[in-house]
């Protein structure tokens, strides 16, 4: 839904508790977090290997942690997913399978003798085994079934509905429910546990319902940590809500802010590009949320050392690197590190980059889009600046110093190659290949160049179209937004009067909510639709993204919705001058918006762009998808990206202006994310059509396609 339902009573009056009590805490629990952490989790390698978790496993990945010069490094946490636990102790505490646990205290000792840290994770609530058992808590005259909540209810995001939910919900007004967690965290100290991650956690976890509300649990979590007087890292998964973040941030050393990166069996690798590519997508939500007194982003395992079974690139795999460095997340590998790749562990150990991610300095998006630019300032004119090609062709990416308000720098130093590069006057600009990085470590000219004027216009005082409307919002400019874009051709939000004194390129910030992803299709003066693709962890706290756009001089029209699926709800735009920033380059078309022909359908679908795709094409020669109105700036030779998604080998058949049919024999894993394949094409100057479908056999579906100049050819500008 693209607006939150009205609080109710009982929540206001909860909120207002847990805020009395967060007042009274650190904002790092136990003081362990002050910088993120580095190590491993095995949750990845479980997804590949259910049988992976045991404590023989345990002992051979601590072995290679400290053997593959990792833990060197850094790397210092072995932590261990779901799926140690076999039942539960005489007062309802977990307790180690003894079949693949049978001495997790030895375990935690041979971490230890390591030099490394040990995790472990459970879940809010109280399990049906305990609930049964009805055992009495330790340190208290109460039982299980005397602290639960009444009616019964799911206790986390994984309880079921009902009085039988399985997790069961704790009540934390009733006398024993502390007790109860302090026992649980008091045997996991004995054990020597250093990290405890609790998991399922809402609001958030894709479940908004305040009925389940884990808050209390985290504040009796960090509590009965502080009470065992033990340090021990505190992590609350999965996606959680950012409009809660005063109770993750006071009482938890870090939150995940998105969702599992890994395929779990939806695809045949560990992770794959559109998973990482999520990570840039919500991250600008919550980049002003992280810090040493704040608590840090958690993105999730960080899957770059087990050669092709990561699913990326070694692009890809720099940039994941990188993205998590620039955002301080924590750092923690999956796979298995007893087989870990040169390249990849040369990535993962890269110190320059490594002392980004700890130097406590969050990044901030300072471009988004296709070519996207990060920078974290780290004061006295020195800062990290991250360049992105988040397209599957290679491309420019140009940065003009004056957005980092100076006129250049006296050293620029790139951070992958360990290459000094030396002065930079106006602007940079760097080729990058298809999902490609370049990291910088940037000294600037002394002396701030001032921005240009700005205009907001606001998203409620626009032109409103079919189902969109005015809702409240609370962390919006003038307290509104607009909601219910999408799902049909009319429902827009139109601003009809952008001002622009000259033509061309200028920077229009997009301040949006939503939680998860959803896209934008835009379209500037009635010309060709455009694609944001954006995240977030809020429909009441606003994201910021800035993207270049042309203007023309004089009064201009941008339109805002999605004929197919969801785009966030919108709070406003900022227009301001772009100069020195280049014309978007690719022109992006998406299958869902083109011309459908015969059985071929539309609709949602996740990590695609635009959040929707078409299918059921081939099996006949009118089952395609016709992109009509593409166009080039001059005829010769463009790059043409097709993402497209099949799970086994299918074949496409792509046919330009009528002419010159060409068979794509294209392969995949998974029909849940988009892979691209680049061709070089002729297009004609002006307007081309371009088919894709399959006369006999089934074809892929697809996504979208992307049209951009090989690298090196003029500019296209601004039609």
């Amino acid at each position: 839904m693209p607006v939150r339902r009205a609080p109710s009573l009982r929540y206001l009056a909860l909120a207002c508790g847990l805020t009395a009590l967060a007042s009274t805490a650190t904002a790092q629990v136990n003081g362990v977090a002050q910088r993120p952490y580095l190590g491993w989790s095995s949750f990845s390698q479980q997804t590949l290997d259910p049988a992976f978790l045991t404590q023989a496993n345990m002992v051979k990945q601590s072995d290679a942690l400290a053997a593959s010069g990792l833990q060197a490094h850094g790397y210092t946490y072995i932590n261990l997913d779901s799926g140690w636990m076999g039942g539960f102790d005489a007062n309802g505490r977990p307790i180690p399978d003894p079949a693949t646990f049978p001495d997790i205290k030895a375990l935690i000792d041979h971490i230890h003798a390591n030099g490394q840290k040990a995790g472990i994770y459970w879940i809010p609530g109280v399990e049906e085994p305990a609930v049964q058992g009805n055992f009495p808590i330790l340190g208290s005259d109460r039982h299980i079934q005397d602290i639960l909540a009444l009616p019964h209810r799911a206790g986390n995001a994984f309880g079921g509905p009902g009085e039988s939910p399985y997790h069961y919900k704790i009540d934390f007004s009733k006398p024993g429910a502390q007790a109860y967690m302090d026992s649980v965290v008091a045997l996991f100290a004995s054990w020597g546990v250093d990290f405890i991650k609790l998991d399922g956690v809402t609001p958030g976890s894709y479940s908004d319902d305040l009925s389940i509300d884990n808050r209390d649990d985290v504040v009796a979590w960090s509590r009965a940590i502080a009470k065992s007087g033990r340090p021990m890292w505190f992590t609350v998964s999965w996606q959680v809500d950012k409009d809660y973040n005063g109770i993750w941030s006071t009482w938890a050393n870090a939150r995940r802010i998105d969702d599992d990166v890994e395929c779990e069996g939806r695809c045949a690798t560990l992770t794959n590009w559109p998973r990482i590519e999520k990570r840039f997508r919500d991250l600008p939500s919550w980049q002003d949320a992280a810090g040493p007194a704040k608590g840090w982003n958690d993105l999730d395992t960080l899957d770059i050392a087990d050669g092709e079974l990561d699913g990326l690139t070694l692009d890809e795999k720099r940039s994941a690197m990188t993205i998590w460095a620039m955002a301080n997340a924590p750092i923690y590998l999956g796979g298995d590190l007893t087989r870990t790749d040169p390249d990849g562990l040369r990535i993962a150990t890269n110190d320059e980059v490594l002392a980004i991610d700890q130097s406590g300095r969050p990044a901030t998006q300072l471009l988004g889009g296709d070519q996207q630019v990060w920078v974290s300032d780290q004061g006295n004119g020195r800062a990290y600046v991250a360049l992105f090609n988040m397209t599957g062709a290679p491309a420019t990416v140009t940065l003009p110093w004056h957005l980092l308000g100076t006129a250049g720098t006296w050293r620029t130093r790139d951070l992958w190659t360990h290459k000094e590069l030396g002065p930079s006057i106006g602007q940079h600009s760097v080729v990058l290949p298809a999902h490609g990085t370049q990291l910088l470590l940037v000294e600037r000219f002394p002396g701030a160049i001032p921005q240009g004027p700005s205009k907001a216009y606001e998203a409620e005082a626009a032109t409103l179209g079919g189902t969109a409307q005015v809702f409240a919002c609370e962390g919006c400019a003038g307290g509104n937004k607009v909601g219910g874009l999408g799902l049909g051709t009319n429902n827009t939000v139109s601003f009809n009067n952008v001002v622009a004194p000259r033509d061309g390129v200028y920077l229009m910030q997009v301040d949006s909510l939503t939680l998860g992803l959803r896209s934008y299709l835009y379209r500037v003066n009635d010309g060709p639709y455009h694609t944001f693709n954006s995240g977030g962890g809020s429909f009441q706290l606003p994201s910021s993204s800035t993207l270049p756009i042309c203007l023309r001089r004089g009064v201009n029209r941008i339109r805002f919705g999605n004929d197919v699926s969801y785009p966030p709800d919108l709070d406003r735009i900022v227009i301001r001058d772009g100069l020195g920033v280049p014309a978007p380059a690719a022109d992006v078309y998406e299958a869902e918006s083109a011309t459908l022909g015969g059985t071929v359908t539309a609709g949602f679908s996740n990590y695609f762009s635009g959040l929707a795709k078409a299918g059921n094409i081939g099996g006949g020669a009118a089952n395609g998808v016709t992109f009509t109105r593409v166009t080039a700036p001059r005829a010769g030779a463009y790059q043409l990206e097709i993402d497209y998604a099949t799970k086994g080998p299918r074949s496409l058949f792509l046919t330009i202006n009528g002419r010159n049919t060409q068979q794509l024999d294209l392969d995949g894993s998974s029909f849940d994310d988009p892979v691209a394949k680049v061709l070089v094409v002729s297009l004609q100057k002006g307007s081309n059509t371009i088919q894709l479908g399959n006369p006999s056999g089934f074809a892929p579906d697809l996504d979208r396609i992307v049209v951009s100049p090989r690298v090196g050819a003029p500019a296209p500008g601004c039609p």
